[in-house]
Protein backbone atom coordinates (compact mmCIF):
# COMPACT_ATOMS: atom_id res chain seq x y z
CA UNK A 1 0.00 0.00 0.00
CA UNK A 2 1.05 3.51 -1.12
CA UNK A 3 1.84 5.97 1.56
CA UNK A 4 -0.72 8.36 0.06
CA UNK A 5 -3.20 5.33 0.53
CA UNK A 6 -2.38 4.83 3.97
CA UNK A 7 -2.72 8.65 4.49
CA UNK A 8 -6.02 8.56 3.09
CA UNK A 9 -7.02 5.60 5.14
CA UNK A 10 -6.07 7.45 8.36
CA UNK A 11 -7.64 10.27 7.97
CA UNK A 12 -11.07 8.54 7.24
CA UNK A 13 -10.56 6.77 10.60
CA UNK A 14 -10.24 10.06 12.32
CA UNK A 15 -12.94 11.29 10.46
CA UNK A 16 -15.35 8.19 11.10
CA UNK A 17 -13.96 8.31 15.25
CA UNK A 18 -15.13 12.31 14.86
CA UNK A 19 -18.57 11.42 13.88
CA UNK A 20 -18.91 8.51 16.20
CA UNK A 21 -18.26 10.73 19.11
CA UNK A 22 -20.21 13.98 18.04
CA UNK A 23 -22.97 11.32 17.89
CA UNK A 24 -22.93 10.15 21.17
CA UNK A 25 -22.23 13.46 22.69
CA UNK A 26 -25.69 15.06 20.98
CA UNK A 27 -27.70 12.07 21.87
CA UNK A 28 -26.37 12.65 25.79
CA UNK A 29 -26.86 15.91 25.33
CA UNK A 30 -30.59 15.43 23.87
CA UNK A 31 -31.85 13.13 26.38
CA UNK A 32 -30.40 15.69 29.15
CA UNK A 33 -32.83 18.72 28.02
CA UNK A 34 -35.26 19.19 30.18
CA UNK A 35 -37.84 21.81 28.27
CA UNK A 36 -39.87 24.50 30.22
CA UNK A 37 -43.93 24.16 29.48
CA UNK A 38 -46.51 26.29 31.36
CA UNK A 39 -49.91 24.56 32.97
CA UNK A 40 -51.77 26.15 30.02
CA UNK A 41 -49.56 24.31 27.68
CA UNK A 42 -49.90 20.72 29.28
CA UNK A 43 -53.45 21.72 29.77
CA UNK A 44 -53.67 22.33 25.84
CA UNK A 45 -51.57 19.27 25.45
CA UNK A 46 -48.43 20.68 23.94
CA UNK A 47 -46.15 18.67 26.60
CA UNK A 48 -43.42 16.12 25.55
CA UNK A 49 -44.58 12.71 25.72
CA UNK A 50 -42.62 10.25 27.65
CA UNK A 51 -40.19 12.50 28.49
CA UNK A 52 -38.96 14.52 31.23
CA UNK A 53 -39.76 18.81 31.16
CA UNK A 54 -40.43 21.14 33.65
CA UNK A 55 -43.51 23.19 34.83
CA UNK A 56 -43.37 26.11 36.21
CA UNK A 57 -46.08 28.60 38.27
CA UNK A 58 -47.55 29.13 41.07
CA UNK A 59 -48.06 26.95 44.24
CA UNK A 60 -51.62 26.94 44.49
CA UNK A 61 -53.29 27.89 48.02
CA UNK A 62 -54.80 25.13 49.80
CA UNK A 63 -53.12 22.74 47.62
CA UNK A 64 -50.47 21.07 49.68
CA UNK A 65 -51.26 18.01 51.35
CA UNK A 66 -48.79 15.03 52.16
CA UNK A 67 -49.45 11.37 51.91
CA UNK A 68 -47.14 9.49 54.22
CA UNK A 69 -43.52 10.35 52.17
CA UNK A 70 -45.36 11.73 48.88
CA UNK A 71 -46.44 15.02 48.60
CA UNK A 72 -49.44 16.76 46.55
CA UNK A 73 -50.07 20.13 45.51
CA UNK A 74 -51.39 22.18 42.22
CA UNK A 75 -49.21 24.55 40.21
CA UNK A 76 -51.08 27.46 38.40
CA UNK A 77 -50.15 29.81 36.34
CA UNK A 78 -53.77 31.50 37.25
CA UNK A 79 -55.71 30.11 34.58
CA UNK A 80 -54.83 25.93 34.39
CA UNK A 81 -53.69 24.02 37.35
CA UNK A 82 -51.81 20.57 36.93
CA UNK A 83 -51.67 18.19 40.16
CA UNK A 84 -48.11 16.98 41.18
CA UNK A 85 -46.91 14.47 43.32
CA UNK A 86 -43.48 14.53 44.21
CA UNK A 87 -41.75 11.45 46.89
CA UNK A 88 -39.05 13.16 49.08
CA UNK A 89 -38.24 16.19 50.69
CA UNK A 90 -39.36 19.07 49.71
CA UNK A 91 -37.20 22.77 49.56
CA UNK A 92 -37.48 24.87 52.61
CA UNK A 93 -38.45 27.72 50.76
CA UNK A 94 -41.51 26.19 49.06
CA UNK A 95 -44.52 27.55 49.91
CA UNK A 96 -48.37 27.62 49.06
CA UNK A 97 -48.81 31.11 47.22
CA UNK A 98 -45.17 31.45 46.12
CA UNK A 99 -43.72 30.25 42.83
CA UNK A 100 -41.96 26.92 42.39
CA UNK A 101 -40.54 24.92 39.09
CA UNK A 102 -41.26 21.29 39.25
CA UNK A 103 -38.89 18.46 36.92
CA UNK A 104 -40.67 15.19 36.11
CA UNK A 105 -43.34 13.52 33.80
CA UNK A 106 -46.56 13.04 32.70
CA UNK A 107 -48.63 9.61 33.91
CA UNK A 108 -51.39 7.77 32.39
CA UNK A 109 -53.68 9.93 34.38
CA UNK A 110 -52.42 13.10 33.79
CA UNK A 111 -50.71 13.51 36.87
CA UNK A 112 -47.63 15.07 36.71
CA UNK A 113 -45.16 12.64 38.75
CA UNK A 114 -42.09 15.43 39.79
CA UNK A 115 -38.20 14.09 40.34
CA UNK A 116 -37.29 17.28 41.45
CA UNK A 117 -39.04 20.61 43.33
CA UNK A 118 -37.06 24.23 43.28
CA UNK A 119 -38.30 27.03 44.35
CA UNK A 120 -38.10 30.26 44.17
CA UNK A 121 -35.62 32.02 46.47
CA UNK A 122 -35.80 35.70 46.54
CA UNK A 123 -38.99 37.79 46.40
CA UNK A 124 -38.06 39.73 43.78
CA UNK A 125 -37.03 37.30 41.39
CA UNK A 126 -38.21 35.16 39.00
CA UNK A 127 -36.79 33.12 36.17
CA UNK A 128 -37.79 35.70 32.67
CA UNK A 129 -39.11 32.70 31.33
CA UNK A 130 -41.79 31.97 34.13
CA UNK A 131 -42.42 35.57 34.32
CA UNK A 132 -43.07 36.22 31.00
CA UNK A 133 -45.36 32.84 30.97
CA UNK A 134 -47.31 33.53 33.64
CA UNK A 135 -48.20 37.54 32.21
CA UNK A 136 -49.00 35.42 28.40
CA UNK A 137 -51.27 33.13 30.06
CA UNK A 138 -53.12 35.88 32.17
CA UNK A 139 -53.15 37.88 28.65
CA UNK A 140 -54.66 34.89 27.12
CA UNK A 141 -57.08 33.69 30.20
CA UNK A 142 -58.05 36.87 29.81
CA UNK A 143 -59.70 37.22 26.42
Amino acid sequence: MKPRHKRALLILGALGALAIAAVLILNALNSNIALYVTPSEVAAGKAPQGQAFRIGGLVKAGSLRRDELVVHFVITDLVKEIPISYKGILPDLFKEGKGAVVQGKLDADGQFVATEVLAKHDENYMPPEAKHALEQAQKNGAK
